[in-house]
């Protein structure tokens, strides 16, 4: 629990009209708006709660950090979300990542062997932060990725 920063000008467009899919109502408020997107990203979470105001405060529950990381991470990698603030339980609690942010000429192997020591490891920050990334090379600066502890 606490407060994450993020870069407010950097992030996906979901309160851009046209970042919106025409399926998606203009009537939504931006609470709804993001807790569809958590939703769509298939991030499992009970109970979730959405409050804006000058940062985004979350809650629920999760059963594991690395959901609850993500969730944090979906939130505030949106343009126009600075804070979030973490009200989230986490019901089997394990080692928390590292959270980093992309900077210009980052990639997922160069940011491996800066965290791990090891470029050929960028996979594992790859699938700690799925669904948010579809691809290892689609990563961009100020894009805030979660960096797990190796087992």
């Amino acid at each position: 629990m606490g407060l994450f920063s993020f870069l407010k000008n950097a992030g996906s467009k979901l309160f851009k009209k046209k970042a919106r899919a025409e399926a998606v109502p203009a009537e939504l408020s931006k609470e709804q708006v993001l807790s569809n997107e958590i939703n769509r990203l298939g991030i499992p979470i009970s109970g979730l709660n959405l409050e804006l105001g000058e940062s985004i405060t979350v809650s629920g529950s999760t059963s594991t950090n690395a959901d609850r990381e993500k969730i944090i991470l979906a939130l505030g990698n949106v343009e126009g979300i600075a804070v979030v603030e973490d009200n989230i339980t986490v019901t089997n609690p394990e080692p928390e990542a590292v959270f980093y942010t992309v900077v210009s000429g980052d990639s997922l192997s160069k940011i491996s062997k800066t965290q791990y020591g090891d470029p050929m490891k960028y996979n594992v920050i790859f699938e700690a932060n799925r669904p948010m990334l579809e691809h290892p090379d689609k990563i961009y600066p100020g894009q805030v990725l979660r960096i797990p502890p190796l087992s």
